[in-house]
């Protein structure tokens, strides 16, 4: 067994132990360690969140659009359903979910549109546990299994509940590849764009929904059941191509050295940044994480040394559960809250309810069936193209300022759709103007909510959580967002059909607090490293923490803890000290992941 691997158990490892630069053949350059102790001379050498940063390299963007494959499929089920709901072709399929052959549509209806929610809650519980065991590109793979066959069921479907089943597994599909996609982009992007590429999950969203709404709508001419069969059949080609060409993607470099793979953690990296390995910028993220690793897992051992001194299944699934439960305790449960409060206001805004259910909502403005078709298209055109540019703006501008700017203009546009439908849904016919401003209000909403809400509670909970929380931190978020999600398609068409204009206020109320709980508890993450945000939380920023920090490093590199850094140029006295230049427009990845002590 190599020296690297006998450190993948759970005990923390003896920071004398702990595999050297040398012993696992890298020469340290000169300039890496000075990277290592300032941050900012990390940045200024690598350069900035331009457009041509973002694309400038093609592992990164393509490993990041691979992972982005659950988000693009959860749009593609939106996209169908919206339409599929209101073909004649469906409902005679499937009578249960027509109101003028079934009283308990409504209901029926929700448990339809909300069971693959329900099973994406599921999905996303499994994934923090086996991406962290079996890799974020594995738990990818399994994800994309499941949804392959619940689309397959779907699209066979000629029961209720045979198509009820096959979203319920369609969904734990999607909740695995939702849950582990912003989990791996944070790891493998250069944090100076790492928000441009989180925000993809978000985009690839409202992409999916875009693209497969008007491939329905097409679909709805085909005289026979075909018409929707077709989408359903569709939907299955992206899991095709994930599963393709899932094999050449990296590793994340953060996983390998979390189970102590370290010099395939840096083999990762300098795939991912494009430069060779004597490069000291991709050094210093490299020794930065593994020294973050390292004590990440020296902190859960600690934190339960009676379970981690014991061997075997039962020891590690007590570990395993005890590391869940520590999502909650002090320290670490605000940057849980963070994520779970995010989907909270994400989902109780009330756009997944517009999504599916836009015919319905827009039939309360008084539009006729194919206008209802054609507004909801725009209606999805409006969110796609706000929060595909939020691809280019987000890591200028910070998360906080989209947020409290959607949550403003979310909470007047929906009182304002409230107030049109409570005063002229009796007669809409001698009151078009009125009703023409409830729907443009609507794609304001959408339009506003693209900007902010959309993209962000996506990026925000993976740049939170310290590397060894992280997956578990994903994972809750991702369920809260599903669970959320589920009640949302659950209790929408009751609300439409009972308290009609009422359902507005409700959204326009968690609007509203969705603005005082930002300014007030959101942190800005726009550019902090991932380690930088311990700072913010005040959860490691006391001397021991430093000092324990500072010692790894010092182990990584060969050096004594207290020997000081005018040791270090002697190990790499091999090098030509030559200067950085240009904001490291060489640096095809950047990289600052190093924590400022």
């Amino acid at each position: 067994m190599s020296e690297e691997k006998q450190h993948h158990g759970r005990h923390p490892p003896d920071r004398d132990a702990v595999p050297t630069l040398a012993s696992l053949g890298v020469d340290l350059h000169p300039d890496t360690y000075r990277y290592c102790e300032d941050s900012q001379a990390l940045a200024d050498a690598i350069g900035g969140n331009r457009l041509r940063d973002v694309f400038a390299n093609w592992i990164v963007v393509a490993a990041a659009f691979s992972a982005c494959m659950g988000g693009l499929l959860f749009g593609f089920d939106q996209g169908i359903l919206s339409i599929v709901l209101t073909m004649k072709q469906f409902l005679n399929q499937f009578p249960e979910t027509d109101p003028a052959q079934d009283s308990g549509a409504a209901f029926n209806k929700g448990i339809m549109t909300g069971l693959l929610e329900l099973g994406a809650f599921l999905g996303a519980i499994q994934a923090g546990y086996l991406a962290d065991r079996y890799s974020r590109k594995k738990a990818i793979a399994i994800g994309s299994a499941w949804f392959i066959v619940g689309s397959i069921i779907q699209a066979a479907s000629f029961s209720y509940a045979q198509l009820v089943v096959g979203r319920f597994v369609g969904g734990v599909g999607i909740g695995f590849l939702s849950s582990v996609a912003p989990m791996y982009i944070s790891e493998i992007a250069p944090p100076n764009v790492r928000g441009a590429f989180l925000a993809l999950e978000g985009a690839t969203i409202v992409i999916g929904i875009v693209i497969m709404f008007y491939i329905t709508y097409g679909t709805r001419h085909i005289p026979d059941d075909w018409s929707f069969r077709v989408p359903f059949v569709i939907q299955v080609a992206p899991c095709i191509f994930l599963g393709l060409g899932l094999w050449k993607l990296p590793y994340s470099p953060r996983w390998l050295a979390q189970v102590g793979r370290d010099r395939e953690a840096l083999d990762a990296l300098v795939r991912l940044r494009g430069t060779p390995s004597t490069d000291p910028r991709v050094q210093a993220e490299w020794i930065t994480i593994r020294a973050e690793a390292l004590r990440n897992r020296e902190v859960i051992v600690m934190a339960h040394p009676t379970i981690a001194q014991k061997a075997g299944l039962a020891a590690e699934i007590k570990l395993e559960i005890a590391a869940w439960i520590d999502m909650f305790k002090p320290g670490i449960l605000r940057r849980t809250m963070i994520g779970v409060m995010l989907m909270v206001f994400q989902q109780f805004q009330g756009i997944n309810a517009l999504i599916y259910y836009s015919p319905t909502l827009f039939e309360q403005l008084g539009l006729g069936y194919e206008m209802q078709l054609t507004m909801s298209g725009v209606l999805n055109v409006c969110q796609m193209v706000a929060t595909t540019s939020s691809f280019f703006y987000l890591d200028k501008i910070g998360r906080k300022p989209p947020l409290l700017l959607g949550s403003v203009v979310n909470t007047i546009s929906h009182v304002i759709v409230a107030v049109m439908i409570a005063k002229f849904s009796h007669d809409w016919p001698n009151h078009q103007k009125e009703a023409w401003v409830g729907v443009s209000f609507i794609l304001i909403f959408c339009f506003s909510f693209g900007l902010g809400w959309s993209p962000v509670p996506w990026a925000l909970p993976a740049e939170v959580h310290a590397s060894s929380r992280r997956a578990k931190g994903v994972a809750i978020t991702t369920c809260c967002n599903w669970l959320f999600n589920f009640i949302i398609g659950v209790i929408t068409p009751p609300m439409i059909q009972h308290i009609k204009w009422g359902t507005f206020l409700f959204f326009a109320a968690f609007s509203f607090m969705s603005a005082i709980w930002t300014w007030f508890f959101c942190p800005e993450t726009k550019g902090v490293s991932l380690e930088g945000l311990d700072r913010i939380f005040g959860t490691k920023a006391g001397v021991e923490e430093i000092d324990a920090k500072a010692d790894i490093l010092h182990a990584i590199i060969g050096i004594s803890s207290t020997t000081g850094r005018n040791d270090v140029p002697a190990l790499g006295t091999g090098y030509q000290n030559d200067e950085i230049s240009d904001k490291g427009a060489a640096f095809k990845g950047q990289s600052e992941f190093v924590e400022r002590v």
